[in-house]
């Protein structure tokens, strides 16, 4: 009888192939005094680790295959930034002084103030952000209690075709068994965000994560099954069953090979109806696959990565060297930036804490950035000076109302005094825009659309903000519905809204990269998508096989719907 475990899928592509399971255990931390003599050789035992830990990470990044896209590096040199940020070359040492205690614990100590600060968080990518900072402090602990080791995986046979399974799997680890031709991994631990499912879809390996207690259960040469595409695990499959799955592993290579054809094609409906398809990016890594997926530029860029977990945030030039990157990767493609999205539930440095009682409807989004408008002119100007490589755009998150838009424009023309003054170049025209995430936002479109240049549509907040739902909370997370007729009809509210003032409207929330919603939004009458580059070319393939005329009909009968399940009926009409 075949076993099934349930995970998270990563990647929509299937694996069969025999288990190596890694019961490599987290490394047992001592905590022990030490006297005041031994606080010089306990501080250079631990500058000592963080070296080994930077040469094994330079090693992993060295033997990266020349084949490989240049932006997968990029999550290695995360790490080792990490390895250099004061966060944790400084603030354990100040800690073995303070304390009088061991480099390990001191280690831990650090570690713990900055894993806390990302469980704070609401946003999901965000949050497992504390998954790269786990990655390294193990490196560093297991450095400093077993200094002889190398740190990579030690594989006790030949990993090819295998089904790796592990606790974690790091960005490193990742790319170490992508070298060896691996099938597929399973991990117990990490989420959809994390940056080692991030690699694994951008490498292109069938992996699981979050499968619980996944060693307990699977032994070493067993042959295992991935389901990327519902996201489970079979174990002890019986041969038609493995016969079963190898067959889709032979479709899904034909049909994504099929997919690649349409990369120098237009996303253009049936009916000849235009579709624009832009990336969003959070990381370097994510420039080559919107690119090489052919994205018309980038509807999202999100910038508050580089501000998390540091004592400060980034310097105006800092930021315009990374806004400059982006900009210059697509040329003459538009480049939408986001302004810092953080608030109390996301703060920006690792001491920073939250006394919200409801981040969720606090200080977040612009609200923060308005509160603070010297180190959001810092942002803006930023911005603006890299809007001279090429075609920048400025987007504001969170915005309930026109007061918080004439404040940030006011905030906006006031940087571009300031650097005018020193006379650096930047583009005086740079089109504005808005995330509608509020419901606020979205039955105020009519009028936030004379004061912009276009307009975005963030889903996951909008879902959540007009249910009253948190996304993130078990409890209710099954009432979190895109397809709820009140989240559609202010949809379809935005959509006019830009329509009829001859604004662009994109929607950049999940809806636009899941196949279920794609002509539910061509519909609804939405022309411009952007989503995770991996998902570009299968909504091109659905919209260049889509008839808007014959869709508007339908669409209108679901919105009339009273019930979930009638709703549900009428989208499967939808998308055959």
């Amino acid at each position: 009888m075949a076993l099934a475990l349930q995970g998270i899928s990563v990647f929509k592509g299937y694996a069969v192939g025999k288990a190596r399971v890694l019961r490599r255990e987290r490394v047992e931390v001592p905590q022990y005094e030490i006297d005041a003599g031994q606080v010089h050789s306990e501080t250079e035992r631990y500058r000592s680790a963080v070296n080994q830990a930077l040469e094994q990470l330079r090693a992993i990044r060295e033997q990266i295959p020349k084949h490989t896209p240049p932006d997968i590096a990029a999550f290695i040199d995360t790490h080792l930034l990490m390895l250099n940020d004061p966060t944790l070359t400084e603030g354990p040492l100040k800690l073995i002084k303070s304390h009088r205690c061991n480099a390990e614990w001191a280690l831990q100590l650090q570690r713990d103030a900055v894993v806390d600060t990302f469980d704070e968080m609401d946003d999901a990518y965000l949050r497992t952000r504390k998954d790269d900072v786990e990655h390294v402090v193990q490196r560093i602990q297991r450095a400093l209690i077993q200094p002889t080791q190398d740190g990579a995986p030690q594989p006790a046979d030949h990993l090819r075709g295998r089904i790796i399974v592990a606790e974690d799997v790091s960005p490193a680890d990742t790319l170490f068994f992508q070298h060896h031709d691996i099938a597929g991994i399973v991990a117990e631990r990490g989420g959809l965000t994390s940056h080692t499912a991030i690699l694994a879809r951008s490498l292109g390996i069938p992996a699981l994560v979050g499968v619980a207690h996944a060693r307990r259960v699977l032994c070493d040469d067993e042959t295992l099954i991935i389901d990327g595409q519902s996201g489970i695990l079979l174990a002890g499959a019986d041969l038609d069953t493995i016969g079963y799955f190898q067959q889709r592993q032979r479709e899904l290579k034909r049909y994504r090979a099929a997919l690649t054809q349409l990369r120098g094609t237009a996303a253009v409906t049936t009916d000849r109806q235009a579709v624009t398809l832009y990336a969003n990016i959070e990381l370097p890594a994510d420039i080559a696959l919107a690119k090489k997926n052919g994205a018309a530029g980038v509807g999202l860029y999100r910038t508050e990565f580089m501000f998390m977990d540091r004592e400060a945030p980034p310097d105006e030039e800092e930021q315009v060297h990374a806004y400059t990157r982006i900009v210059k990767a697509f040329k003459d493609a538009p480049v939408i930036i986001r302004t810092l999205d953080v608030g109390s539930d996301k703060p920006m440095h690792s001491s920073a804490a939250s006394d919200s009682t409801n981040p969720a409807l606090g200080l977040r989004g612009v609200r923060y950035s308005l509160r603070d408008p010297q180190h959001f002119k810092t942002q803006l100007r930023a911005i603006l000076r890299a809007s001279v490589h090429g075609k920048a755009r400025i987007m504001f998150p969170m915005l309930t109302g026109m007061q918080e838009l004439v404040q940030v424009a006011q905030l906006l023309e006031e940087a571009k005094t300031e650097l005018a003054a020193r006379k650096q170049r930047f583009n005086a025209r740079i089109p504005l825009g808005c995330v509608v995430e509020t419901p606020a936002a979205a039955l105020l479109a009519n009028r936030l659309v004379r004061c912009v240049n276009f307009l975005s549509i963030g889903t996951n907040d909008l879902v959540q903000y007009t249910l009253a739902v948190d996304r993130g909370d078990s409890e209710v997370a099954h009432l979190f519905d895109p397809l709820h007729p009140a989240v559609l009809i202010l949809i379809r509210n935005v959509i006019r809204a830009g329509a009829e003032a001859r604004v662009p409207v994109t929607l950049c929330g999940e809806m636009a990269g899941d196949l279920r919603y794609t002509r539910l939004l061509l519909g609804l009458g939405l022309r411009e998508f952007s989503m995770n580059a991996a998902s570009l070319l299968e909504v091109k393939g659905l919209i260049q096989n889509s008839d808007v005329s014959r869709l508007r009909g339908r669409v209108t009968r679901l919105l009339a719907s009273h019930t979930p399940q009638e709703a549900l009926a009428l989208l499967e009409r939808i998308n055959k």
